[in-house]
């Protein structure tokens, strides 16, 4: 394991993973900014934050800021991974598993999963790629985006992580010569900063050709569509954050390239309501394969979701979609 951002840290929790409910909830749809490291230590940002991550035994985290401790703690980190979170198990509790025995075996299957605390704006970003792409896409149009349009972060430490043999013929647009960053977001030299991902301020001042040149396509268009709709209304981001579920959701269906799927995503993952059901060709294949549901429209799958799972719906269909992508028909 590397040595080079300091000394690792325990994690105070009282949850237990394994490494696989750990990876599903890092790198299983919910957030694309985590990366597993040669030596499976996780690298993940979110807003300004960068940190490492890394499972030592079922109730044992260890992690190092890799920002400076000043801006990253032990209980910034508790927070986005929801560890502070007393209502959780009340959450998992008032599903169904007492009647639902596929449901039952998929909390078994993934201990300690949960639903992340992300920020809305960026979650949002991250759900207009998502479109029509599998999640090492969505993570490779994430990384250009940050590396070509992004801000500067300072950072903790030096890295030398996974040091490339050739180092890349020429550093990312606007970085500092000494500070090389790839596609996935790994940082291999001693350089001292690192990209975050633009704001939709930072956004708006783009041009869609800019956008497209990040391998995002025809996304592009809604993403600046969106990222101009957000400029023209002050506020939106802060005023849409406080709403209800039902009206979050509508207000998010106004945006380009924004439909139910997209909403309920943005819903659950990055404004924390609980009982969106977001619903995708895996969740499709799922409740028609687990629950008779064989030629239901999204929508009619969705509110099934909704009540066959009650308020907490969000968190069943994490526990559904894992076993999904990992056991598929089994």
């Amino acid at each position: 394991m590397s040595d080079s951002s300091g000394p690792w840290r325990p994690l105070e929790i009282n949850v237990r993973f394994t490494a696989e409910s750990l990876a599903e909830l890092l790198d299983g749809g919910q957030a694309f900014r985590w990366n597993r490291q040669p030596d499976g230590v996780w690298r993940g940002q979110w807003a300004n934050h960068v940190v490492e991550l890394s499972l030592v035994g079922p109730t044992s985290l260890q992690w190092r800021p890799i920002t400076p401790d000043t801006l990253t703690s032990a209980a910034t980190l508790q927070r986005y991974l929801r560890l502070d979170d007393e209502q959780h198990d009340l959450h998992l509790d008032v599903l169904p598993w007492r009647s639902d025995a596929h449901l039952r075996k998929c909390i078994t299957a993934f201990p300690g999963l949960r639903i992340l605390r992300q920020p809305f704006g960026e979650t949002l970003l991250g759900f207009l790629c998502s479109a029509t792409k599998q999640i090492v896409q969505i993570k490779q149009m994430q990384a250009l985006l940050a590396e070509r349009h992004g801000s500067l972060t300072a950072l903790n430490c030096h890295i030398t992580r996974d040091k490339p043999a050739h180092p890349p013929l020429s550093p990312p647009p606007n970085t500092d010569p000494n500070c090389h960053i790839t596609s996935e977001n790994r940082i291999y030299s001693t350089g001292d900063k690192v990209f975050i991902m633009p704001t939709w301020r930072q956004i708006a001042e783009l041009s869609e050709e800019q956008l497209r040149a990040c391998q995002l396509g025809f996304r592009a268009r809604y993403i600046k569509g969106t990222a101009d709709y957000i400029k023209a209304h002050p506020g939106w981001l802060e005023q849409t954050a406080e709403l209800p579920y039902a009206e979050a959701r509508t207000a998010l269906c106004v945006l380009p390239g924004v439909g139910e799927k997209i909403a309920d995503c943005v819903s659950l993952f990055g404004l924390g309501h609980p009982q969106a059901f977001p619903v995708d060709t895996w969740m499709i294949k799922s409740m028609a394969r687990r629950y008779g549901l064989d030629g239901w429209t999204p929508t009619q799958v969705a509110h099934f979701g909704r009540v066959h799972f009650g308020p907490s719906a969000g968190l069943a269909q994490q526990y559904l979609f894992a076993w999904e992508r990992a056991h598929g028909g089994r």
